[in-house]
């Protein structure tokens, strides 16, 4: 599959994150310090919605029960073994796109 659309940039500031759909799958998209950065949108612990969590740096903080995944990498902080895939991400002009199935 090509790059999708799937937000605008200006509506991602730095320090945000945002859950995007592309159909029924769920990504989590944040902006770290300029950097955008697509992850697996469910929490491996009990699915919670990655994308409606909280950002601190550059850790995404799930809404349900706070387990907490570099953005930059996916890592679980408690058990970095525990990962979130990451996605192909990229901008033109103010349109965000990533590729689902290119994984970073």
């Amino acid at each position: 599959m090509p790059f999708v659309k799937v937000a605008s940039l200006s509506k991602l500031p730095p320090g945000s994150v945002t859950e995007v759909l592309l159909g029924d799958t769920p990504y989590a998209l944040c902006n770290h310090d300029g950097e955008l950065h697509a992850l697996w949108g469910t929490c491996p612990h009990a699915s919670g919605p990655i994308g409606q969590g909280l950002m601190n740096g550059q850790w995404i903080a799930c809404p349900w029960h706070e387990w907490a995944y570099d953005c930059q990498t996916g890592a679980n902080d408690y058990d970095p073994s525990i990962k979130l895939d990451r996605f192909a991400v990229k901008v033109d002009g103010d349109d965000i796109l990533i590729d689902p199935e290119q994984r970073a």
